[in-house]
């Protein structure tokens, strides 16, 4: 290819990952499937202004000399390397992108691939190259950043929102009536008369009313079990909870009329419930562990975590960020090799079994070393 055609299809490439600063748990999911290839994962800390910009570039040209200094010791030939690492060595001159970091980079490279995200997380250094992508560093911005909504609901307006930690956005919403009047089909001659009728009877307006929108609901969230936050004046809550069919309406609601907030305030007010809600998930898989302790639905042994992830057997994995455990996985055998380093082939098995255990649709907390419920550096709750 002619240099000035590569330096496009690079340019093109910066063009498409510029729009991935914002890690869903599709992207996720999307680098953990297994490439063509060798693949090249790079973690660094940044600075996002000030001298320190300089130091971001220094500190990435160095990891990028380790990860070449590590693939010339693989089997690929000086040419191939020089193809996986050229966008990366593009990069380190571009100072638009060195300008524009958050707290830390994760790069991604692998023979047709390259992306990088520019993320709220202050990663430490790490170069890792095996034939899959190493996410592990990653799951702490996921797991905080779970999907919820809101339903923001008064007699004269119906608004649901569908929300992570960073973002908000109003959904459409055919199946559920846009306010009390439509749920009830009045007219103007009803509407007239409700003003003069009793508490009574507008406690069982509004909970007609709160059991079409409850409906609706069913259909929009009938297979999601994430957390719905009630928006709305206090005395309305405890009639829409008499509604309610959908499991993970969570205890507390954001009180007061949410009549004029923007989505963004909305999500302001959601948040302290949110991360609540999580913590609260999290000390229950802690306590839950705990309890089965010695039964020998849990176990701490990467030989029989990793084997047991990639069967679909863990339902709940606590992983250690920090710290990395090396060696390789025989998926046909089940044999597990362990090794004090990173060298080429080699993987982070704790890597590996979070990888599968998110893949099989088990849930993985991610933490430090010291609260691990054990000594070991992972520790699960078996399925089965």
């Amino acid at each position: 290819m002619h240099p000035t055609e590569e330096r496009c299809c690079i340019n093109h490439v910066y063009k498409e990952i510029d729009r991935m600063d914002i890690l869903s748990g599709n992207e996720l999911k999307s680098l953990m499937q297994r490439q063509l290839g060798i693949c090249v994962s790079i973690y660094m800390p940044a600075v996002k202004n000030g001298t320190g910009i300089q130091q971001n570039q220094i500190r990435y040209k160095n990891l990028l000399r380790n990860a070449e200094d590590r693939l010339l010791s693989s089997e690929l030939r000086p040419s191939e390397i020089k193809d996986i690492l050229a966008p990366a060595q593009e990069m380190s001159g571009n100072q638009p992108f060195w300008h524009s970091q958050s707290d830390g980079l994760a790069m991604f490279l692998s023979p047709d691939s390259f992306r990088y995200y520019r993320l709220p997380q202050n990663f430490k250094e790490l170069v890792v190259i095996t034939d899959r992508f190493h996410i592990k560093p990653l799951i702490p911005l996921i797991a905080s950043d779970t999907e919820f909504y809101i339903l923001a609901i008064s007699q004269k307006d119906v608004r649901l929102l569908r929300c992570s930690l960073q973002h908000a956005e109003e959904m459409e919403h055919k199946d559920i009536p846009e306010n009390l009047d439509e749920a009830l089909n009045l007219d103007d001659f009803e509407k007239r008369l409700q003003r003069h009728t009793g508490s009574e009877d507008m406690k069982a307006n509004l909970l007609q009313y709160f059991q079409h929108v409850d409906r609706g609901l069913h259909e929009l969230l009938k297979d999601k079990k994430v957390p719905l936050i009630f928006a709305g004046v206090d005395y309305l809550l405890p009639i829409y909870r008499e509604a309610n069919t959908y499991p993970c309406l969570t205890d507390r609601g954001i009180s007061g009329n949410p009549k004029g907030l923007s989505a963004d305030r909305l999500l302001d007010m959601a948040r302290p419930i949110v991360e609540s809600f999580l913590e609260t998930k999290r000390a229950d898989a802690l306590s839950q562990y705990r309890q089965n302790a010695g039964t020998g639905r849990t176990s701490s042994d990467v030989r029989e975590i990793v084997p047991a992830a990639y069967h679909g057997r863990v339902g709940i994995l606590f992983v250690s960020v920090g710290v990395q455990q090396w060696g390789t996985f025989d998926s046909t055998t089940s044999e597990i090799n362990l090794d004090k380093d990173a060298g080429v082939g080699n993987e982070d098995l704790l890597d590996l079994a979070a990888i599968q255990t998110i893949l099989n649709g088990g849930t993985v907390y991610a933490m430090s070393r010291e609260e691990i419920p054990t000594d070991s550096a992972l520790a699960t709750i078996f399925r089965y």
